[in-house]
């Protein structure tokens, strides 16, 4: 597996399940992009609850936040990843990816 640079792009990189180099434009490797997003379903709101119990719980839940920075925030919620692999490595990864 290869993991990109900076720029989403592979530069001369290596291999090393595969102990190659892969080479952009040679037609050697895939590009997987793969984005993850929490449950995007509002929250499940008991309709019993009074409005001053529903403050509570929002507050409680904001101050469990209040240490959490902005990135580690973002990242419980959508997480985005661009991965390389060469073809030999796509081809057994394809068909088992949480392997």
């Amino acid at each position: 597996m290869l993991w990109t640079n900076r720029r989403n792009r592979p530069g001369r990189c290596f291999a090393p399940a595969a102990r190659r180099n892969l080479h952009p434009g040679s037609g050697a490797f895939f590009q997987i992009t793969i984005e993850a997003v929490a449950d995007p379903s509002p929250p499940v709101v008991p309709g019993d609850e009074s409005p001053s119990v529903l403050r509570r719980r929002i507050d409680r839940l904001i101050e469990e936040l209040r240490d959490v920075s902005e990135r580690e925030a973002m990242d419980q919620v959508r997480r985005r990843l661009v991965i390389h692999l060469c073809n030999r490595c796509y081809r057994g990864w394809i068909e088992n990816p949480a392997s």
